[in-house]
């Protein structure tokens, strides 16, 4: 039986040892490779949505300028409407004429 004081045994030790400490070291290079590189594709798909949300925002301003624009104008036009009917109402009830 080897004991503890045998160069074989130490031998054998700092073997597995060097080689325990290689392996957690490419695992950990690997895991960190592998993290950075997720990392920057979340990061553009976060910049993808961004510029679709902006695309989306900039798609609703141009709708709701053009909702406002056709309010000014249906409400010129009700204005007018609302006018010519109250000239049609003092003359039908002859207030105009006093």
């Amino acid at each position: 039986m080897l004991g503890m004081n045998e160069p074989q045994v130490w031998t054998l030790i700092g073997v597995f040892a060097a080689g325990m400490c290689g392996t957690i070291t490419l695992v950990v290079t690997m895991f960190v490779r592998i993290m950075k590189t997720e990392f920057t594709s979340v990061r553009n798909e976060f910049a993808s949505v961004r510029n679709e949300f902006a695309s989306v925002r900039r798609e609703m301003a141009l709708g709701f300028e053009a909702v406002r624009t056709e309010f000014r104008a249906v409400h010129g036009r009700i204005d007018a409407i609302a006018r010519d009917v109250n000239a049609i109402y003092r003359h039908l009830f002859g207030i105009d004429r006093s």
